[in-house]
């Protein structure tokens, strides 16, 4: 089932968003569309293709294992004109799927919806307070953004302390800015309530590639590098972690690319400790020589003695053709 299919829940008794899977289908039956009515479509009621407080009853499709995913629907006759924009239903669900995952996230103090920053230039989709004091700010984004848009969103966080994390609606192609900064690209997709990533594959060891600062694009790391092969990978929501540096992948996610990297690092510390070897053996040739004595002066050879060419010792008349000792 794709994103622009589904229908958003809104409970009019608890004033929240709710989802299909909350609850079995038979209560929802009761709650919606020829039952009480109180289950109704989130869009229609917030004024999305339709007036604020429209209320649309929903009702049920699908079902748990079957060819078409359980969801809710309009009942015939009741949806707007063309239905609602797919940008608008995968952004307003990401947002409120953000906010319920980063309040159930461990060392959350506070999460709000549509928040201004300090400086009121920027309003983030979904800002997060952590219990140390770190402000994150969730961003669901459903279009292309250019490299100069998203850079000025960036920095502007950046600028105020603020550690942004952008979601990416499937299939939209994201500024390549955001992984010159150092950030990882996530995407979410609404439907199957899973969040995707990319992991850089191994660099290519070129020559004196053990002097590279961060030795972790020898093997799987996260983020990739602009240019890099990518392998992707999809898990659950819930099962990325938040924290001062943002969203964070699973810990065997985590093990899996340190694993990777392993081996290149044991092999880059052995090369600089050979090459710390080597320097310390030639500083140390050279603070011999500078200590040994001086060598005694020869003699003055007496006119006409014939001399070595190499040591500068008298020289056999025999040895004059080769102007040298044998050994010399």
């Amino acid at each position: 089932m794709q994103d622009d299919l589904l229908v958003v829940g809104f409970d009019l008794e608890t004033r929240r968003e709710v989802h299909v899977a909350e609850r079995p289908p038979e209560q929802w039956k009761r709650l919606g569309y020829g039952g009480t009515g109180q289950l109704v479509c989130f869009y229609c009621f917030h004024g999305f293709e339709a007036a604020v407080g429209t209320r649309v009853p929903l009702v049920t499709r699908g079902r748990l294992g079957g060819k078409v995913r359980r969801h809710f629907a309009h009942p015939a006759g009741h949806a707007p004109l063309g239905g609602h924009s797919p940008e608008t239903v995968w952004h307003i669900t990401t947002k409120h799927t953000l906010a319920a995952w980063a309040t159930s996230r461990p060392g959350v103090d506070r999460v709000r919806l549509e928040q201004w920053t300090p400086d009121h230039d920027r309003r983030a989709d979904v800002e997060v307070l952590l219990q140390d004091g770190t402000k994150v700010a969730l961003e669901a984004q459903r279009q292309l953004m250019t490299d100069d848009g998203w850079r000025a969103r960036h920095r502007d966080y950046a600028r105020q302390g603020i550690v942004d994390v952008w979601f990416w609606r499937p299939r939209v192609h994201f500024p390549h800015i955001v992984l010159d900064e150092g950030l990882p690209v996530w995407f979410y997709s609404v439907s199957q309530r899973m969040a995707a990533t990319s992991l850089g594959r191994a660099h290519a060891r070129t020559d004196q590639w053990w002097k590279t600062p961060d030795l972790s694009v020898f093997g799987l790391h996260h983020p990739p590098c602009r240019l890099d092969e990518l392998e992707r990978v999809t898990l659950p929501l819930g099962a990325l972690g938040l924290g001062a540096g943002g969203a964070t992948l699973p810990e065997d996610l985590r093990k899996r690319l340190l694993e990777s990297q392993r081996e290149a690092q044991q092999e880059a510390k052995q090369r600089q400790a050979s090459e710390a070897r080597h320097a310390r053996a030639l500083r140390e040739s050279r603070e011999r020589a500078a200590r040994a004595p001086a060598p005694t002066p020869l003699p003055p050879a007496p006119p006409g003695s014939l001399r070595c060419e190499v040591c500068h010792r008298p020289l056999d008349p025999l040895l004059a053709k080769n102007r040298r000792h044998i050994l010399c």
